[in-house]
């Protein structure tokens, strides 16, 4: 009897990266208690989504962000090319997502943060720190797309316009600024202090809130939900953070505020997507 062995190959760079994507996704969505956002408890904020959604949905991208990553190795430059690239490959994911989710807006914010973040992380193997990555990001957030249709009228752009805040294509195109000051150090400093991952987790989300103009919430709730959003997750840091039975009860009082204003903060979810997807680059 002879025994075979079996020697896998390791995946391409393009797969590592579009599974690093959807695991993003996913641990973000899975992250419970999430003040008014979807995670295990329920729908939060949210009358049209629920979690087995959100997952179907993370999933449904996986082509797109690999194509992300391949057009980023095949361009191998910041250019035109590669951001126009991007933009159809972006156009045509989230045509796939809404087939998947029978037209509900999952993950469309998501779409452009964690694919120019792929993107960004296949153009240069060395440079892979978070700042360069982001910054990279940036850059090619920075170049216009002359494919893309125009909106004129989106909720995003209606909220800018009316209370003068950067949304998420600005965000982007300063190179992730929330999640790279506040996000990730957070993380950092609540798994440093042994609050656990789960913890570790949801502090950067708070972090993440304490800090942005949340075009989803002040879009439901304007200026008096973003302000709820903001004094309550710095609250809960405060107050130790979200391992701590005063942290917690914070947290508490803070989704209950929110859901009454019907306030989901969807803008920091997408970017926490993308500072767990900036973590965990430094697996590969």
């Amino acid at each position: 009897m002879t025994a075979s062995i079996q020697i896998h190959a390791p995946l391409p760079l393009s797969h590592q990266l579009a599974d690093l994507a959807v695991e993003a996704l996913i641990d973000e969505a899975d992250l419970s208690p999430k003040p008014a956002l979807v995670d295990r408890r329920g729908s939060g904020a949210h009358s049209d989504l629920h979690l087995g959604l959100m997952h179907a949905s993370a999933l449904s991208l996986w082509p797109c962000f690999k194509e992300m990553a391949e057009a980023a190795m095949l361009h191998g430059e910041v250019g035109q090319p590669l951001r126009e690239a991007l933009g159809r490959i972006g156009r045509e994911g989230e045509t796939a997502m809404r087939v998947t989710t029978a037209g509900i807006n999952t993950h469309r914010g998501a779409i452009w943060a964690l694919g120019l973040l792929v993107a960004a992380r296949a153009l240069d193997p060395i440079n892979n720190d978070a700042a360069s990555i982001a910054a990279r990001a940036g850059r090619i957030a920075l170049i216009d797309d002359r494919y893309a249709p125009r909106q004129h009228d989106s909720h995003g752009l209606q909220v800018q316009r009316r209370f003068g805040v950067r949304g998420a294509r600005e965000e982007a195109q300063l190179g992730f600024p929330t999640v790279l000051a506040h996000g990730l150090p957070q993380l950092a400093k609540s798994r440093a202090a042994g609050s656990g991952e789960q913890n570790a987790r949801l502090d950067a989300l708070l972090a993440i809130m304490s800090q942005l103009h949340d075009t989803c919430v002040l879009w439901r709730a304007g200026l008096d939900g973003l302000r709820a959003m903001h004094q309550g997750a710095r609250g809960v840091l405060d107050a130790g953070g979200s391992a701590t039975l005063a942290g917690r009860r914070a947290l508490r009082q803070l989704d209950t505020r929110l859901l009454a204003l019907n306030a989901s903060p969807g803008g920091a979810a997408d970017l926490l997507a993308a500072c767990l997807l900036l973590d965990n680059f430094g697996s590969l």
